[in-house]
């Protein structure tokens, strides 16, 4: 599909693509706005908290684009773009469209159940890590260890929305909820098209200003993967549900890691390596930034603050810009 967007807009005239890149933005932020109206309906029918929806049936939909471009890339053997797109993601989830929700919404830190999806974003990402590490010299995520990731997943997914003990409201209604879930599907084909139309529309209009490959690489491309949660960050403040936002943060980086990382890696027999540039730059990032917003929530905890507080939001935003300068200057 990018390709067919990339070869169209490459023909079209500069205002067509300032045009196209108006109405991609208006209606992506309009279906993210819709998905959380959903979401946040569908926690009140099925007495789910919003973290809880936010960290299962909403990441899913936020990480499948990644999950799609990870196995594609696999398929072909190119396995560092396919774990580095995983990796990569959970940075900028966490370090970039955490930093902004922390700073600018109020990110609530009272929900047991939260703290606890934070140990388990903690525990994925620490588990890649351990299984990624070089034996004789050699770093991968093997295609067992993938297959034990997608096990993960399944297991992960059940307990979310079946076997814990996180319902904290009496539902709002017994019939309706399959219908807001279908909804609430229903838009993430939405916002994955206006996505891929404006991040090519951007391409297309820098390398007609003559901005360097790297550059667009650096800001455009990698920053377009991630634009769902970033859309659903910003309606989930918009509607004053922080929490929704926090827990589509941690299930998406959870769900990179079994999900978009696991099936990559289970469908080819030769795995995902891991090449040096994971362990000297990327792994450390994404644990720190991991690490940074679950320290930053368990402090709130200690001094009985009811949210995050904005100072972290700041620090994650600050690695960010860090992790972008080691990439490109180092």
């Amino acid at each position: 599909m990018a390709g067919f967007i990339a070869s169209y807009l490459s023909q079209a005239p500069m205002l067509i693509l300032l045009v196209v890149m108006a109405i991609s933005f208006l209606l992506l932020a309009k279906s993210a706005d819709k998905a959380i109206d959903y979401a946040v309906a569908l926690a009140q029918a099925t007495g789910l908290p919003n973290v809880v929806i936010g960290a299962t049936i909403v990441s899913l939909g936020t990480t499948f684009p990644e999950a799609v471009v990870s196995v594609l890339a696999a398929i072909k053997g190119n396995a560092s773009l396919a774990l580095g797109n995983a990796v990569g993601s959970i940075i900028c989830d966490t370090a970039l469209i955490m930093g902004l929700t922390c700073m600018i919404g109020q990110v609530p830190i009272a929900s047991p159940t939260m703290r606890r999806r934070g140990i388990m974003q903690l525990s994925a990402v620490l588990l890649l890590v351990l299984l990624c590490l070089p034996i004789a010299g050699v770093g991968s995520l093997s295609q067992l260890e993938g297959i034990l990731l997608v096990v993960l997943l399944i297991a992960y997914l059940g307990y979310s929305l079946y076997g814990s003990n996180d319902k904290q409201d009496t539902p709002t209604a017994t019939t309706g909820k399959w219908l807001h879930v279908a909804k609430l599907v229903a838009m993430f084909p939405l916002i994955y098209v206006f996505s891929e139309l404006l991040i090519e529309a951007s391409k297309e209009l820098a390398l007609r200003m003559h901005i360097p490959d790297a550059v667009i690489a650096a800001t455009i491309v990698a920053f377009g993967t991630s634009l769902p949660e970033l859309m659903t960050a910003i309606s989930a403040i918009r509607r004053k549900a922080c929490d929704l936002a926090l827990g589509n943060i941690i299930g998406a980086d959870i769900l990179n890691v079994l999900f978009v990382a696991g099936v990559a890696a289970s469908v080819t027999p030769a795995g995902l390596a891991a090449d040096p540039v994971f362990y000297t730059k990327l792994f450390p990032v994404m644990v720190l930034s991991v690490a940074m917003l679950q320290g930053g929530v368990y402090l709130a905890h200690r001094r009985q603050q009811c949210y995050i507080s904005k100072s972290v939001g700041v620090l994650l935003c600050s690695t960010y810009l860090g992790y972008i300068a080691l990439q490109y200057l180092f």
